[in-house]
């Protein structure tokens, strides 16, 4: 660097420094990206991918959880995982986290579940993911005798993902909170896998639904696991699901610290009912976010 370039710099730099904080960006960024569940506005995503990233892009959403991977191709939504992630890094997005199907490997041998752990480990790292998460039981699987097999599951895919540098969290619905006889399901999961290989995204609204626990209340029970979070309004009529905003929790004052759960990334999520159509939801909702909420975060 020639003296004229540096002095230049160092101009730009010292002026820069007389300038109020605010005026730098930098300060003003939140600490997490504005994500969203892919699954919210599936019908978009199985018509055209591309230009649903896009229009999800122009709303403000950075971050996304994918949904149907297709291990047996390896691919997203119809392009090779690889193919998937230049379009994402051509967007300048990014997907922290994945559900995959793990459900019919309850039933299945371990070597089975593992060889699918593995497609699923690549398929994650191709689009640079941090977590592969569980969604869901299949229905004839909400029971005493399923749950009590779970641990043994959970903590099996925990710990060939954790060593393949990833992390593996299981996502609540409502049903984990049934009573079972003096349990439930997610007592069992919470107590009975290792905090260090099994952690936790937390559905908010299923966990209000269930109205077993506030999330404040989990979180203080399990401090520092439950890395992610689902972030959906419910109907007040219906207790479906509504767009932010537009229905009975009151976020302001529901939501948890996030450093005590410690929170990595979040995503707004609307499964269906929408008001119009997917599109217009997921705008409404990120607009209501970062009017509303993001100041939590």
């Amino acid at each position: 660097m020639d003296r004229r370039t540096f002095i230049q710099n160092t101009g730009i730099i010292g002026g820069a420094a007389m300038l109020p904080l605010y005026g730098f960006s930098e300060f003003n960024q939140p600490k997490f990206k504005l994500g969203y569940q892919l699954y919210s506005i599936r019908d978009a995503m199985e018509k055209n991918p591309l230009k649903t990233l896009k229009a999800l892009k122009a709303m403000g959403y950075q971050d996304f959880e994918t949904y149907g991977f297709d291990d047996q191709k390896g691919m997203f939504y119809g392009y090779t995982a690889g193919e998937f992630n230049s379009i994402l890094n051509d967007l300048e997005l990014t997907v922290s986290s994945g559900h995959f199907g793990f459900s019919p490997f309850l039933d299945q041998s371990d070597d089975a579940l593992k060889h699918f752990v593995n497609r699923c480990i690549d398929g994650a790292k191709a689009v640079n993911s941090k977590y592969i998460t569980w969604p869901f039981n299949a229905p004839e699987q909400r029971n005493l005798e399923t749950f009590k097999a779970m641990p043994h599951k959970l903590n099996l895919i925990g710990e060939q993902v954790t060593k393949a540098g990833l992390g593996f969290a299981y996502h609540n619905h409502g049903y984990e909170f049934d009573d079972l006889g003096g349990t439930s399901g997610f007592d069992i999961i919470i107590n009975e896998t290792d905090p260090n290989l099994v952690k936790l995204q937390m559905d908010m609204y299923w966990v209000l639904h269930a109205g077993k626990k506030t999330p404040k209340q989990l979180i203080e029970e399990q401090p520092g696991r439950y890395v992610m979070w689902h972030i959906k309004d419910m109907d007040k009529i219906t207790r479906d699901y509504s767009e932010l905003g537009n229905g009975s929790i009151n976020y302001h004052e529901i939501l948890p610290d996030p450093k005590k759960s410690g929170l990595e990334f979040f995503y707004l999520e609307q499964g269906g009912n929408y008001a119009e159509n997917s599109k217009k939801s997921a705008s409404d909702s990120a607009l209501y976010f970062k009017e509303e909420l993001q100041k939590y975060l």
